[in-house]
């Protein structure tokens, strides 16, 4: 039997200047608008809470040391502040919420998505597992422990950020999880057309390749936050562009108009039905797979800094181990 999920690809702008909980309100008010028009899924853009390091785009490293540790200041910390207020907004109107997030972990800050399940639990936080370019400046590396696909009220999620969509193996360590709704996320307001030009192939290509449907959100900054980041008018084309917030159907479709340009929503019916079409012809992890000749071979152990030995003591990454064992 088919079954229908109604899913908001959400464009904002974040606030900046503020105790870093200016945005995770806005994003609480933008839940409870997508649920008066009875979506039961929103996908918001990559680090949106506080705001995407965009200093760190059109700054030598040697000078946005300032902007790095306001950054620090106004992170997230998992659980905290922040996460009550979104896990509550998701349980008030029984959504499933997928948020971008800056995690502070004591000294180090992390790219990291959150999926809240529409009881406000916390189903999955994983941290990208390498920043892009400019950004291994910013953050540090997650571990593989974040590749899951979690079952939710809206069927099986995964989650990538950015250009973790050009890790092929990341991507595929997804779809042998039989996800049905992957959430991509990108920062919007970056690179120009090029850059939303790249996230349209991206995001259909895997969409035809997972035989999922595809929610992508981009930030999107406007023309003063522009100004004030880049301090510059010379720095302000490179915060230009970039946003293409969307969603795909299994079969490569784009599901209504993708937005480019402003704040709003992108609202689609996912009809489930339509996963069962796309795989019949072909499913990259089922009967189109060759395991006899390729296979993947992912370790979900959490990273750890410190492994404990001797008596009384249990070594955390013990209770994995079975899962990548050969």
């Amino acid at each position: 039997m088919s079954r229908i999920v109604r899913a908001a690809a959400i464009q904002i702008t974040p606030v900046f200047g503020d105790d870093g909980l200016g945005t995770a309100r806005k994003v609480c008010q933008a839940i409870r608008d997508a649920a008066e028009k009875g979506v039961k899924l929103a996908v918001f853009p990559e680090t949106f809470v506080p705001y995407y390091p965009y200093f760190s785009f059109i700054q030598p490293a040697f000078r946005f040391g300032g902007e790095h540790l306001e950054l620090y200041e106004r992170a997230v910390v998992i659980p905290g502040p922040v996460t009550d207020m979104v896990a509550e907004a998701a349980r008030d109107t029984g959504m499933v919420v997928v948020l971008g997030v800056n995690e502070r972990d004591f000294g180090t800050l992390y790219n990291t998505q959150i999926i809240f399940d529409a009881t406000g639990q916390i189903l999955l936080k994983r941290r990208k597992i390498t920043p892009t370019y400019h950004e291994r400046m910013v953050w540090g590396q997650g571990d593989g422990s974040g590749l899951k696909v979690v079952e939710s009220a809206v069927g099986r999620i995964g989650a990538l950020a950015c250009w973790e969509h050009y890790n092929p193996l990341a991507r595929y360590a997804l779809m042998t999880q039989h996800e049905e709704i992957h959430c991509a996320q990108f920062p919007g307001s970056l690179v120009g057309q090029v850059f939303a030009d790249q996230m349209e192939v991206t995001i259909r290509h895997h969409a035809l390749e997972a035989g999922c449907f595809v929610v992508n959100a981009t930030g999107w900054l406007t023309d003063e936050q522009i100004a004030e980041i880049a301090g510059n008018p010379a720095l302000e084309g490179p915060l230009r562009g970039g946003c293409f917030t969307a969603i795909v159907s299994p079969e490569g479709k784009l599901l209504g108009t993708p937005l480019t340009q402003g704040e709003g929503m992108v609202i689609a019916d996912l009809d489930f039905a339509l996963i069962t079409k796309r795989k019949r012809m072909m499913d990259c992890v089922g009967h189109y797979a060759r395991p006899e000749l390729l296979s993947l071979l992912q370790d979900r152990r959490p990273a750890q800094t410190v492994h404990y030995t001797g008596e009384g003591a249990q070594d955390p990454t013990l209770a994995d181990a079975a899962e990548v064992a050969p």
